[in-house]
């Protein structure tokens, strides 16, 4: 069995290049990236959850990262069942090109090939609710809601997401 702190150990110390080939420190080919804390996920979903009982809706709400993976989900009692997938998907969808879901059905409604090819593919949504977070001009995640008319799960992001500033 490797030990965690020893495998960081052998690939800290077996690097490729040689001493020789000049500055060896790597983190010139590294870049910071500003990740959504736990609390700001947490005020999310709380708001999100907040502003659909305002409209006696039961919804699911998913909050991913940067990278589309899940950091927060919540499906209220009764929200429908195809909610809990469709709210990750929308979250997914939004972080993955940087728009809001909606925004697609303009997108691609006059492109015959976009109109065939956009909407089955795995994971995409057109329908509204899905929102990417941006904060400070930088892209950090996506929510999804879903549960309640499109235009209601639009709303309810658009909440959350006002939530943050």
């Amino acid at each position: 069995m490797v030990h965690r702190a020893n495998m960081e150990w052998t690939l800290a110390s077996n690097s490729s290049a040689p001493e020789s080939a000049g500055n060896n420190d790597a983190s010139q080919h590294l870049q910071v990236q500003r990740v959504l804390t736990d609390a700001a996920a947490d005020l999310l979903v709380a708001t999100a959850v907040s502003s659909a009982q305002e409209l006696n809706l039961a919804v699911s709400i998913a909050v991913v990262d940067r990278a589309g993976q899940l950091l927060r989900f919540t499906r209220m009692s009764n929200a429908i069942l195809v909610s809990v997938g469709m709210a990750q998907d929308k979250a997914y969808t939004a972080v993955s090109f940087g728009l809001p879901t909606h925004q697609w059905t303009d997108i691609i409604k006059d492109d015959p090939q976009l109109l065939r090819g956009i909407p089955p593919y795995p994971r995409l949504v057109i329908l509204g609710g899905g929102c990417p977070i941006n904060l400070n001009g930088e892209l950090v995640g996506g929510i999804g809601v879903s549960g309640g008319h499109y235009l209601q799960d639009m709303e309810i992001a658009q909440k959350a997401l006002a939530a943050l500033r």
